[in-house]
């Protein structure tokens, strides 16, 4: 993932962590209900729709069936910023068989779709309440602050996924998502790709097991930029005419402490299917 982008993230997981905080000291509470799951046995890759006749979701309706903070409440999403979603041409590859799945991961489309949209969707660390009784001694305050400080070092443990759907017309989606799974198989022994100036170097890439709409599967990968490993969770999934990826850092990347444990985004994952279906 593109430098600049997991700085904006890291700096987004602060505020958001802040925020939480600031509403801890206020005494509010967070009472939504989660929205829950999607349905524990997702439908079957083989019980595929007929594509020659499935519709493309319009602009409007792909805004709609995008993520919102209501539909994760232990998260926080927000619609990617327009820098960070990158066009066709953007990302390069030194093999072009690896291009789809370079694509894939940097959130750029394959083919042309008939709509699309990006969202950032990020773990938010959970602040530990402020004692409403405390008082505003310099002993209060050393605490408050030390509470501040302890949330945002967690900012690193964080994970980051950026979630891409784009909408096709009859065979689209299922071209594209096989373009991806292609792209993945001939590129197992690793690839460089190079998106806006930066290269990456990708290797160890494994496919995975993922669930959702009528046909998902998942890569992890290891990134190495300036002699930094950051693993990568690779999420794409197939529902109707609509497909999403979900490419998934570990926010400690840009620490550079090294290699850390990325989690397929399970639960960002099943509430998009959800919202497609």
């Amino acid at each position: 993932m593109r430098a600049a982008f997991v700085r904006r993230s890291a700096l987004v997981a602060s505020a958001a962590s802040l925020a939480l905080l600031v509403t801890a000291c206020g005494g509010s509470s967070d009472d939504t209900d989660t929205k829950g799951k999607a349905e524990d046995t997702p439908k079957s890759a083989s019980a595929e729709p007929e594509q020659s006749a499935v519709e493309a979701l319009t602009a409007a309706e792909l805004e709609k069936a995008s993520l919102v903070a209501a539909d994760l409440p232990k998260y926080q999403v927000k619609k990617a910023d327009a820098a960070d979603v990158l066009k066709a041409g953007a990302v390069t590859t030194d093999k072009p068989e690896c291009l789809p799945l370079a694509e894939a991961l940097f959130g750029v489309a394959q083919g042309k779709p008939a709509a699309s949209t990006m969202n950032q969707v990020m773990q938010v660390p959970e602040a530990e309440p402020v004692d409403q009784s405390a008082g505003t001694s310099e002993e209060d305050l050393g605490k408050a602050i030390e509470s501040l400080e302890d949330t945002l070092g967690s900012v690193k443990e964080m994970q980051s996924t950026m979630v891409g759907l784009f909408s096709y017309d009859g065979k689209g989606s299922a071209d594209a998502l096989a373009a991806v799974r292609e792209s993945a198989t001939a590129c197992a022994s690793g690839f460089t790709a190079t998106a806006e100036g930066e290269t990456q170097k990708f290797s160890e890439i494994a496919e995975g097991k993922a669930a959702g709409g009528d046909e998902a599967v998942s890569w992890s990968l290891l990134a190495t930029q300036e002699g930094v490993k950051v693993p990568f969770e690779l999420v794409a999934v197939r529902h109707a005419g609509t497909v999403a990826t979900f490419s998934t850092f570990n926010l400690s990347g840009m620490s550079g402490e090294g290699v850390t444990k990325v989690e397929q985004p399970t639960e960002i994952v099943d509430a998009q299917v959800k919202k497609l279906s």
